[in-house]
């Protein structure tokens, strides 16, 4: 029989993507091993097919409740197949010898169904270490206090290996203690703890730091922390396509055309990631600061959420220019014209960060945004909007000096026209706080770049975690 390693990913295109990416690389650097991956019948990606190294397993559809009788969380869809999982489990185990379950934080339901059957269970983190710092504190932080994240307002939290995090940063889930989906994070983060280990997409020269603090234990002080993995940064190989909003495009999208002609280093990319929207407001004074600014830019825009057109077009970019162009001042894509682009919703991020004119990158700090952008050497100005972001800022800005901040309006977040004016100029000009960031960025890249090589650190780690499996 043999040994066989299955990875159950939460319903979300950007874990199920990140799932396989790991599956690739277990099946390219430890063949012994069979790669099952198992998909819930709620699973938000493009359709995966089985592969060289891969066996894909689809679960039997199951009903969920109705939207009125229950507001789903990415929880919920994993919750809904669990009876379906537990029989493909134990198919798998009876059939060959199931050394592992690796799972995500969102399909932790699965924990206690592994459990029950005996199989090991390791987790697999999505994002770095800096929120993994964040979710294993969490039970910590939850005993510390009965007043709920929102009620803290800006106080601070000391999280070992972070900078001091304000209560109201905390990811959003988080926030109130009364939500089922603090609950759900609560239970997720002690079962993380109670796991065989925790697989993190990031690496070693990235998050040394913090990786240590965790290690030894003191985001975890009355219990023992698991083994820790640092195998990444692990990035789409097949798919040219941002974090759950791209897909595979078989013509060379129009703005690498546009990129091919513009002088090194002189463009700054703005993109935010498949759930990054702005209201009509907020895109004005975008497009005001970047005409004001002189710079080039490539610069990715969804409709408002409020809009009628504001229903997701994930992978689309076939909408008019009328559509975007009424949500810029009046005039300003025409006199923007010979510096800059504008498309609709879409645009193959990977191969935008890693072409020779793009020199600047304004992200919502996404994990897969940050590592693609260190991994192309592109520094970061950092506006954080969702998730984790805000965690994630902080140890861009202040812990690794890799992007500018933008200052923000305590009353709605909003950014004005003047401040990503001056913070973009400052970054693509690389004066001041621009030129040690790109400094940073560039040492950043050659340490990923060494880490990823043979015999690196996340090689290291992955033979690691294979080796509890033989």
């Amino acid at each position: 029989m043999k040994e066989t390693i299955v990875l159950y990913p939460s319903p979300l295109r950007g874990h199920i993507v990140s799932m396989l990416e790991l599956g690739r690389l277990l099946g390219k650097h430890h063949p012994r091993f069979s790669i099952i991956i198992i998909l819930s019948s709620a699973s938000t990606a493009a359709p995966v097919t089985n592969s060289s190294s891969i066996t894909v397993l689809h679960l039997s559809s199951t009903a969920a409740p109705a939207a009125a009788e229950l507001d789903q969380t990415p929880f919920d869809l994993a919750r809904h197949n669990t009876s379906n999982l537990r029989l493909a489990l134990a198919a798998i185990a009876s059939a060959a010898d199931l050394r592992a379950l690796i799972i995500d934080g969102f399909s932790d339901a699965a924990f206690p169904v592994a459990a029950a059957l005996g199989v090991p269970t390791y987790y697999y983190f999505t994002s770095g270490a800096v929120a993994l710092a964040v979710f294993l504190h969490l039970p910590t932080l939850h005993g510390s206090t009965t007043k709920s994240f929102k009620d803290l307002g800006d106080e601070t939290l000391n999280i070992p290996g972070l900078p001091p995090i304000k209560a109201s940063d905390m990811p959003w889930g988080m926030h109130d203690r009364s939500w089922r989906m603090y609950g759900y994070l609560l239970d997720a983060c002690r079962n993380m703890i109670s796991s065989s280990g925790i697989i993190v997409n990031t690496c070693e020269s990235l998050e040394s730091r913090i990786i240590r603090v965790i290690k030894e234990g003191l985001c975890v002080p009355d219990r023992p922390t698991p083994p820790i993995f640092a195998v990444g940064p692990l990035v789409e190989s097949k798919v040219d396509g941002d974090e759950g909003g791209g897909d595979t495009r078989e013509r060379r999208h129009e703005c690498l055309s546009w990129l091919d002609s513009q002088p090194s280093r002189s463009v700054v990319f703005l993109c935010f990631g498949s759930q990054g929207r702005f209201s009509a407001a907020q895109l004005k004074e975008m497009a005001s600061g970047l005409e004001r600014s002189g710079v080039r830019f490539l610069w990715v825009v969804r409709p408002p959420p409020q809009d009628a057109s504001a229903k997701s077009t994930s992978g689309s970019n076939d909408g008019d220019d009328t559509s975007i162009e009424k949500f810029m001042p009046e005039g300003f894509l025409e006199r923007t014209r010979e510096r800059g682009m504008v498309v609709k919703s879409w645009a193959p991020q990977i191969q935008v960060l890693s072409h020779g004119s793009v020199g600047g990158f304004v992200t919502h700090c996404g994990w897969n945004s940050i590592i693609e952008a260190v991994h192309a050497g592109v520094p970061m100005v950092a506006w954080p909007l969702y998730a984790e972001q805000k965690v994630n800022r902080a140890f861009l800005v202040e812990d690794a000096a890799l992007a500018l901040p933008l200052s923000m309006s305590d009353e709605d977040r909003s950014v004005s026209a003047d401040e990503l004016a001056k913070q973009v100029t400052e970054l693509m000009e690389g004066s001041g706080e621009g030129k040690v960031v790109r400094e940073r960025v560039l040492a950043a890249r050659e340490g990923m770049v060494e880490t990823l090589s043979d015999g690196g650190s996340s090689q290291v780690s992955l033979a690691a975690v294979a080796a509890l499996w033989k």
